[in-house]
């Protein structure tokens, strides 16, 4: 069974390293993108770019994945989409959703926007900056997700 490994491209940091994944496996890597990135020419690598608007990779996404394949992105409702539709979800940071771990994840989300709303200042905190621990523990983790799935 060939692995496709789809990358919700804007702004994702691990773009090189799921793509060394994909070489040792011999997975497909199609990186999706509302333009603005340098297309990878690897042989391994489909590049795809869809129109500007919101939402509009992650539906493109959403609406190929299937068992088997993983996508790497940070978006939690793309993320619930991808498990329906029986594939694998990575975040950055190695992170795996889960069907245990979506609804929490889903509620979290809705509950934080929320609350940015009702903030009339508008503070905000960010999040953690990205480390070399979080490429690293997402390399193992994408790592054990293609040899699972390759399995299937």
């Amino acid at each position: 069974m060939t692995v496709t490994i789809y990358i919700d491209a804007d702004a994702c940091p691990v773009k090189d390293e799921a793509i060394r994944v994909a070489e040792r496996h011999s997975a497909l890597v199609v990186v999706v993108s509302n333009g603005g990135i340098r297309p990878n020419p690897h042989p391994l690598v489909t590049n795809v770019t869809v129109p500007d608007g919101p939402d509009v990779a992650d539906q493109w996404i959403a609406d190929r994945i299937g068992p088997g394949d993983i996508c790497v992105t940070g978006d939690i409702p793309l993320a619930a989409k991808c498990l329906e539709a029986g594939g694998a979800a990575i975040r950055h940071n190695g992170d795996a959703f889960t069907q245990a771990n979506i609804g929490a994840q889903l509620a979290m989300r809705d509950l934080m926007a929320d609350l940015r709303a009702a903030n009339p200042l508008g503070a905000a905190g960010g999040g953690k900056p990205f480390s070399r621990a979080d490429r690293s523990q997402f390399l193992n983790q994408l790592e054990r997700m293609v040899r699972v799935a390759g399995k299937n």
